[in-house]
């Protein structure tokens, strides 16, 4: 089996890069992080996942994010979940299994919310449910407000990235538009969350509420003591393999 890539014309002129693995399904989709992209630690293992079990597999970039055209200032919520449901429609068929990590938590339960009908399941890694009105403004210093009042816009300090992150107002007022907690959050299938107890970005008792909001039953919330935000060591890695292997 081998990996196949492309890019997806989106009708503004901007074009989503993708790599898929055509196996048996359901299809296995990774939804990507705040800044982060296709080529991280987590995808590319579910990628070597997926070609060594002859598994179908698509992992796509949002607008401003890795191979994806487009800047990442004018990124939103909103954008971002089409970008999702244009690769998901135009790249996939039958059965859907997401992984989202981080926000591609977030945009998974808005996109299971619209594709009901297709999905088998959802694997969770520390989902950061509204995250820019519950986890991100409240911590904003008195600068970033000043900023976002007077340019629109805040460069917000990042662990991951040295040059930090652009925070728009835009993407704040559009991402409360999307909220989804307290819920109900109208998901029903299996889901299976893994969280880190010493995540500095996402506290564990907030991807715990996200877990109690879910309407279905069959879900499964795992609490790794020791474990970070972005949950990529070895050992996270075999419970990310051993969860999804579990809904497909």
């Amino acid at each position: 089996m081998t990996e196949s890539s492309g890019y997806l014309d989106r009708e503004d002129g901007e074009r989503l890069a993708w790599r898929r693995v055509d196996g048996r399904g359901p299809t296995v989709v990774w939804l990507g992080g705040f800044m982060s992209d296709m080529a991280g630690t987590k995808a590319q293992a579910l990628a070597d996942w997926a070609l060594a079990n002859d598994r179908a597999y698509l992992r796509f970039d949002y607008l401003g994010h890795g191979e994806s055209s487009g800047q990442f200032r004018k990124g939103t919520i909103s954008r971002w979940r089409e970008d999702a449901l244009a690769a998901i429609d135009q790249l996939t068929d039958g059965p859907l299994v997401l992984v989202g990590s981080s926000m591609g938590g977030w945009i998974s339960c808005l996109v299971a919310a619209v594709r009901a009908e297709r999905l088998a399941g959802l694997v969770l890694i520390a989902p950061a449910a509204d995250f820019t009105e519950k986890l991100m403004l409240p911590g904003f210093p008195p600068e970033a407000h000043a900023a976002l009042e007077a340019t629109g816009e805040w460069l917000r300090p990042s662990l991951y990235d040295e040059g930090g992150y652009p925070i728009t107002r835009n993407l704040l007022e559009d991402g409360a538009r999307w909220s989804i907690l307290p819920g109900p959050v109208p998901v029903e299938v299996p889901v299976r969350i893994l969280q880190g107890a010493e995540d500095p970005d996402v506290p564990w008792m907030h991807a715990l509420a996200l877990a109690q909001a879910l309407k279905g039953e069959d879900v499964v919330f795992t609490l790794i003591k020791d474990g970070d935000h972005r949950l990529s060591r070895p050992q996270d890695i075999a419970r990310l393999i051993g969860a999804v292997e579990e809904v497909v």
